[in-house]
């Protein structure tokens, strides 16, 4: 499967889990600033995801939520650096860069992109036996 054709899929579930229309689903669109997806979108997000490409994802792999949750990883609302390699290392499919330089645990979500998506998918699908 081409990337276009994930991005396509990805943006089909977007519109349905998220009631957006399809011109606002960029690359770069934010899923929780520009689409307006909240945590709970993404328990949707996930089944459809599931269902567009026959694989499973397992509780917290597509947003791990505990590392924020972790005082080792989280002083003063602010990630640690111990916890951002944690979030690289659990989420290698996410662009954390310009997140970095203020790693507030209320901006993580900026991160998380339609590319982010597309990114997840592509790994996923790249691991299924063939």
């Amino acid at each position: 499967m081409t990337r276009d054709e994930i991005f396509g899929k990805v943006k089909d579930v977007l519109v349905e889990s998220l009631g957006v229309d399809d011109d606002e689903v960029t690359p770069t669109a934010s899923l929780f600033g520009d689409l307006g997806a909240e945590s709970i979108d993404i328990l949707d997000i996930s089944f459809q995801l599931e269902q567009a490409f026959s694989f499973k994802i397992a509780q917290g792999e597509l947003i791990p939520e505990s590392v924020l949750r972790d005082p080792k990883y989280v002083v003063d609302g602010k990630v640690t650096p111990g916890g951002v390699t944690e979030l690289k290392r659990l989420m290698p499919w996410v662009n954390f860069t310009a997140w970095e330089k203020d790693p507030q645990v209320r901006k993580v979500t900026h991160a998380f992109t339609v590319d982010t998506l597309v990114n997840f998918v592509e790994q996923k699908l790249a691991k299924q036996p063939a």
